[in-house]
């Protein structure tokens, strides 16, 4: 054997292992497939409401602000214990300390604004477990010096269940749009060679069905909770068999 052909008979046997290497990958791309999207929907009665309160007082000086701010929303969170709110369900949010400006009505801009007074803003999130007391905890809290906020969201403390269901039912339902496009196009439908998820409802939101009508006091605020609609989208891949 000459020195010349020594390469060529060496490099050989590393061109037939990557051709064989790479075989089942060329065959797993022409392998002919389909893609089916699936959507899924679960709606459950929410069991715990999300309530988003704040106080604001103005004072003189940030010192008075302040202190009437305290006062006020100690008083709130009392009243929320004495409702039956845990403390782990009171969470307090941002504090604010701004100053109020007047500004001069100066045509030439020479004169500098004059602060009258400060704000202080303080936030509090409150999780209500019993929806019966909704009403009632919204009523206290405005009683007590809540006068920003009041942004309510009913959702749920453990939405596992529902999410299944409506896992199950997106798979169930890609299923069935697969059966229909390979009897449609003449083809046997395969295995299963890919799922993937994704949830659509991330936020709680009321579902347009049927509304329960919270029983609290006649002097409580009414509201209604309504129901929570759980949404996931799978894409299933499977194999096409002739």
């Amino acid at each position: 054997m000459t020195k010349s052909m020594l390469p060529a008979v060496l490099a050989a046997p590393a061109l037939a292992a990557a051709l064989v290497a790479a075989a089942p990958a060329m065959a797993d791309q022409q392998a002919p497939r389909i893609v089916v999207t699936g959507e899924g929907e679960a709606v459950v009665s929410p069991d715990m409401a999300i309530l988003s309160l704040a106080v604001l007082r103005e004072a003189e000086t940030a010192r008075a602000a302040l202190d009437a701010n305290n006062e006020a929303m100690t008083a709130v969170i009392a009243a929320m214990k004495e409702a039956g709110i845990e403390a782990r369900d009171l969470q307090s949010g941002g504090l604010s300390i701004n100053p109020r400006y007047v500004y001069p009505n100066d045509k030439n801009g020479e004169k500098a604004p004059r602060i009258v007074g400060y704000e202080v803003a303080n936030t509090l999130t409150v999780r209500i477990r019993d929806l019966a007391k909704v009403g009632d905890v919204l009523d206290r809290s405005v009683t007590l010096g809540v006068n920003q906020g009041g942004g309510l969201t009913f959702t749920n403390d453990d939405p596992s269940a529902t999410l299944t269901e409506a896992r199950k039912r997106a798979v169930q339902d890609a299923m069935d749009k697969a059966r229909t496009l390979a009897e449609a196009g003449g083809v046997k439908l395969g295995k299963i060679t890919e799922i993937s998820e994704q949830t659509l409802r991330q936020p709680p939101m009321p579902y347009a069905g049927k509304a329960m009508r919270m029983e609290a006091a006649a002097e409580a605020v009414p509201v209604e909770a309504g129901e929570n609609s759980y949404r996931i989208q799978v894409n299933v891949t499977f194999d096409l068999e002739s």
